[in-house]
């Protein structure tokens, strides 16, 4: 079917009080196993390739685009594609000719003023583009090997005035939120702050997302999202039941040596995982 948008994804979502999953991307195999397990609980899922993940493909935007593009017109489900932690302008530019319907501008790095002025900047262009743009307000913490930031330092939730004061002033569309989760984290042991999170909905009148939510268990996310977390980002998840399966497999066949063998394992494997986090991400059953 024709490439959906993330925008009205979302919007649709957000409207019913649930919410869509969001995969990043590495591989094709990443790319064809979140289309089937999407397809596989019959859900609407987007598509997500990252700064990193660019910069892990020799930094081109155009390979990896074009077969997210391709596995989604092919899907028996709506597939969206959006670029992730986009913090190179130049990177930003290339998103409407590649197929992304929404980016997601990161300059939580920067002091607020920075970041503020900076998002406002590219909001003004992606809109001009057509472009749904997601930002970050406090910090999540985890990205580019780094360790976790501690739930309890300074910057490291969102605080609702803040946030309201920066979603009218930069004019994003969705705003992701730091509300006790981290990227890459490879256990699922994150406590999410749920009074903090009803008071960011209360206060925002755009959708919520959740970054690092590999590290939330099942509990915990259905309760984001029952308290308006409306997009939910996945990656490590991904990445664990990958490599999991493959180190199963090259244990079992240590002879073995057509790639084909043990990327059919590792494919698979996320086709599940990618399964089971949809369904607990909205609320539905197998």
């Amino acid at each position: 079917m024709p490439l959906a948008t993330t925008g009205d994804l979302i919007g649709r979502a957000a409207a019913a009080r649930s919410a869509v999953a969001a995969f990043n991307v590495i591989t094709l195999e990443h790319i064809e196993a979140v289309v089937a397990g999407a397809e596989s609980v019959r859900a609407p899922v987007v598509l997500q390739v990252s700064e990193n993940a660019v910069k892990f493909r020799y930094g081109s935007l155009l390979p990896l685009a074009r077969a997210a593009v391709a596995a989604a017109e092919g899907a028996a489900v709506p597939v969206a594609l959006h670029l992730d932690h986009v913090q190179s302008d130049g990177l930003l530019r290339q998103a409407p000719d590649a197929g992304f319907s929404s980016v997601m501008y990161d300059a939580s790095r920067l002091p607020y003023a920075e970041n503020l002025a900076a998002t406002r900047a590219a909001a003004d262009w992606a809109h001009a583009q057509g472009l749904w743009i997601e930002a970050e307000l406090g910090e999540v913490g985890g990205k580019n090997g780094e360790a976790p930031l501690d739930a309890h330092a300074p910057g490291a939730r969102t605080e609702p005035a803040e946030a309201r004061a920066f979603v009218a002033d930069s004019a994003v569309d969705a705003l992701a939120v730091a509300v006790g989760s981290s990227h890459a984290m490879t256990t699922r042991t994150a406590a999410l702050d749920h009074d903090l999170l009803k008071e960011l909905s209360a206060a925002l009148d755009v959708p919520l997302v959740l970054h690092g939510s590999s590290g939330v268990p099942d509990r915990e996310l259905a309760a984001a999202v029952a308290g308006g977390i409306a997009k939910v980002n996945v990656g490590t998840a991904l990445n664990i039941a990958m490599t999991g399966a493959i180190r199963e497999y090259l244990a079992a066949h240590p002879d073995a040596v057509d790639s084909r063998r043990y990327l059919t394992v590792g494919r698979e494997a996320m086709v599940r995982t990618v399964a089971e986090l949809i369904r607990v991400v909205t609320g539905t059953t197998a």
